[in-house]
């Protein structure tokens, strides 16, 4: 039950953000001395721009969610931001078949600074953290 709660919260939040950035008003800024930019980018391909046919990118979501739901008891905290953040953007991709990105770390070294988030993406990533911290304790 926590997991659905977490994961409904990272869909809402996910949902917010999206809206509140998307308005016609709303305007590129650098914050936090020019670390973080919000700029406004709309991402047509899978993760880190890959271009990977949509029916895959459905399947790997699909199993992927189906693995994450059976780690739900034991780490359920990481498993809802996953199931969160993927059916966020899962649900971006068949609404509007692209995903609205808007944040960019343009002072990250490497090709890192190149690459634009958003709030379902930082969910996965925290997600796949707590998972993985949680299995090298076990």
């Amino acid at each position: 039950m926590i997991t659905l709660m977490i994961a409904g919260g990272v869909c809402s939040a996910a949902a917010a953000v999206r809206w509140y950035l998307h308005r016609t008003s709303r305007r590129d800024v650098l914050l936090w001395k020019g670390w973080v930019e919000l700029t406004e980018e709309f991402n047509t391909a899978a993760a880190f721009s890959l271009r990977i046919p949509k029916k895959i990118i459905g399947a790997v979501s699909a199993l992927t969610m189906c693995m994450v739901w059976k780690e739900r008891k034991s780490a359920p905290l990481a498993a809802g931001l996953l199931l969160g953040g993927g059916a966020a953007n899962f649900w971006e991709r068949l609404r509007y078949k692209k995903v609205y990105d808007y944040v960019r770390f343009p002072k990250m070294p490497g090709r890192g600074k190149h690459y634009v988030w958003n709030l379902a993406d930082f969910a996965i990533l925290a997600g796949m953290v707590g998972l993985l911290l949680r299995r090298k304790k076990s």
